[in-house]
Parts: structure tokens; C-alpha cells; sequence
């Protein structure tokens, strides 16, 4: 059962032979008695893509739910630390910023997880790359995940100096109409730029404004504001340095962007094995405070 659902999480023998450090020949052989022992066909296979056939989905389901309660009653008659491979994404920033640094307590409360870290702010299709859970920062759209907040940041609105010599630091947000500019940041789901946004005593308000440059990523978009390209709106943690030393200033203070969510998020359909509720409260403590 372990095999088959890492070939139907993975779409291949291959890497489930790889994520479980068996033989791609031992994986092979043990669907094939599975198979004959269900006398059905599980997996449809070709020489590029191995997916489940109806009966394999149907089967895959099961599985899922038996593996997972199996794992559950074992771990709380074994009393013993999370242990095993856990793999997870984490984005970039906030991986810098919070979580590698702290690690080293982490591995050492839990010496018997081997951790495998990855980074991005793209999406991560959780269950086809064989990942435990991710960290993400902002509003989650995929209602197949579930989304556990660790944090709201606190952003700021801020320019350079030369920007603001050159188009003026604005005194309302109608003023933003008036010749100012954005580094414009896309996103990575859908390749739009996202809109600036502020709070009012109206509630929220989005503008978009033109701008010289659009980037992909975080640490570019912060350098593309000290560059004077634009107005930008980013978490207070990551610029901090820069505000304190004048590289960057706040802009439209009275209206704030609204703080944005943490959050690590895991598949729906899998119940937490011990390991990655380890992490996940681990995450909890890490960002506790954090604003």
C-alpha cells in the first residue's frame, strides 16, 4: 500500500522508488503481485506517465485512510520522538529570515527527522511532488489544502529618496494619480501584477498604478524600490535595515497595506503523521511575536 500510493503521489516508479530508497525493480515486482492478488488493473501505464485507473483511484483512497490510521495507532502506542523523512517548501524570505536560523533547535529536539527543504514562491502541487506541508505568506485560493495561520506581518508602504525627489511623496492615496509609479510585483499563479492596497476608514482600497519594471521575486522587488523604479509595499521584517538607515522611506503611513497572513499548509485528504505536526507547531513558536 505504502508503494502504491507514492507511484499514484508521484506519477512514477521511479521517484517512488527513489522517496522510499527501494529498488525500482522491488517497486515494480510489488505492484505487479498487488495486482494479481486484487486481480485488477491499479495504474495505468506508459512510457512517459503512470497514472491510476478507476479501481487503482478507488483503491488509492483506501489506502490513504487504512496507512494513515496504521500510522496513528503505532505512533501512539511507540512512545518515541517523530522520526522519519519530512519533506516540506518554504518561501524564500521567510525562510531566511525565521526559520533556517532556528533549525538548529529544531534538529536537535528532534534528532531522528531527516528534514528536506526546499524553496520558491511558486505553487507546489503537495501531493504529486511527494511534499509534507509548505510555508507560504498571503491568501491561499486552493480549497483542497488546509491552511493552519502562524502569523500576520505587518507591512509597510515605502520609496526611496530619490524616488520621492522625483515624483513627490503623496499625501492621500488620490494623489498616487498624479505621475506616481509602482515596481510592479506578478504573481506567480496567474502572471497579473498585483494591485497596491490600503486601508481606510471605508475599508480596503486597491490601486494599480504603471510602473518601469515588473519582477517575480522578492528580494528583486525590494532592490528594484531602493533603485528608485517604484513604490512598493512589503513586509516591515524585510526592510528594516533599509528603513533604519534611510535607503527607504514610508509612504502614506495613515493608510497601511493590510497584514499579511503565514500560514503552513499541508493536503486535506492526509491526516498529520506525528512528524509534520512536529514541525507545524514548531512553525507556531517560531513566528510567535512576530509582526
Amino acid at each position: 500500500m505504502q508503494i502504491f500510493t507514492r507511484i499514484v503521489d508521484r506519477r512514477s516508479f521511479t521517484q517512488a522508488a527513489e522517496d522510499l530508497n527501494l529498488p525500482r525493480a522491488t517497486v515494480t515486482n510489488s505492484i505487479k503481485r498487488l495486482e494479481t492478488r486484487l486481480t485488477v488493473r491499479l495504474l495505468e501505464r506508459t512510457t512517459r506517465h503512470v497514472k491510476p485507473t478507476p479501481d487503482g483511484d478507488a483503491y488509492y483512497r483506501h489506502c490513504v485512510r487504512l496507512l494513515a490510521e496504521i500510522e496513528e495507532t503505532e505512533e501512539a502506542f511507540r512512545e518515541t520522538d517523530p522520526q522519519g523523512r519530512l519533506r516540506v517548501n518554504l518561501q524564500g524570505t521567510l525562510a531566511q529570515y525565521f526559520v533556517v536560523p532556528r533549525l538548529p533547535g529544531f534538529l536537535a529536539r528532534y534528532p531522528r527527522i531527516e528534514l528536506f527543504i526546499g524553496s520558491g514562491d511558486q505553487f507546489v502541487d503537495l501531493v504529486r511532488e511527494g511534499i509534507d506541508c509548505v510555508l507560504r505568506a498571503g491568501e491561499l485560493a486552493d480549497s483542497s489544502l488546509i491552511a493552519r495561520r502562524v502569523a500576520l506581518l505587518e507591512q509597510v508602504t515605502c520609496a526611496s529618496p530619490a524616488y520621492i525627489e522625483r515624483c513627490g511623496d503623496p499625501a492621500s492615496i488620490d494623489a498616487l494619480a498624479e505621475g506616481h509609479e509602482a515596481v510592479n510585483y506578478l504573481s506567480p499563479a496567474t502572471g497579473r501584477a498585483h494591485p497596491l492596497e490600503f486601508t481606510t476608514p471605508q475599508g480596503a482600497c486597491n490601486v494599480t498604478l504603471p510602473g518601469p519594471v515588473a519582477v517575480n521575486g522578492a528580494e528583486l522587488y525590494t532592490a528594484s524600490a531602493i533603485a528608485g523604479l517604484g513604490i512598493v509595499q512589503v513586509p516591515r521584517y524585510r526592510i528594516r535595515e533599509q528603513l533604519a538607515n534611510g535607503e527607504l522611506c514610508v509612504v502614506l503611513p495613515a493608510h497601511p497595506p493590510p497584514p499579511i497572513p503565514v500560514s503552513v499548509v499541508y493536503p486535506q485528504n492526509r491526516q498529520l503523521s506525528l512528524r509534520v505536526r512536529a514541525f507545524a507547531d514548531w512553525l507556531v513558536q517560531v513566528f510567535a511575536g512576530v509582526s
